[in-house]
């Protein structure tokens, strides 16, 4: 399989920050595994503050989204590197496993959303004889 970075003439410049990239909103990486009684979903948020962040459930379909905004400082006079994505992104995860949309939980914690998403109990069903 040939490197990408041979025929990008911009592979050296970009690097591999272009593939977190999805038009013009940056996608957080997210870890998704289930425990006994829950699916987890965790966020990789680093830099984005609790106020400019949204989570949301429709159906199935687990939505993260929000903005992540430049560090204030000094103003720059020249940029040597540029890997930290700033502004708007979105996750849109559909989930397989059932879950109680009422006790879903969220916290944001060292840089780290966690999403809590209670399993909905099996419902017995009635099988006719």
């Amino acid at each position: 399989m040939a490197d990408s970075r041979q025929t990008d003439p911009f592979a050296d410049f970009v690097g591999e920050f272009a593939d977190r990239l999805g038009g013009d909103r940056w996608r957080p990486d997210v870890d998704v595994f289930e425990t006994e009684k829950e699916i987890v979903v965790r966020a990789e948020m680093a830099g984005v503050r609790s106020e400019d962040l949204r989570v949301s459930v429709d159906g199935s379909v687990l939505r993260i989204s929000g903005v992540r905004r430049p560090p204030e400082g000094p103003d720059v006079q020249r940029l040597h590197q540029v890997e930290i994505a700033s502004g708007p992104f979105e996750r849109r995860l559909r989930l397989s496993v059932p879950f109680e949309r009422g006790r879903v939980t969220a916290h944001l914690s060292d840089g780290f959303l966690t999403v809590s998403l209670p399993k909905r109990a099996p419902q017995p069903v009635a099988v006719e004889r």
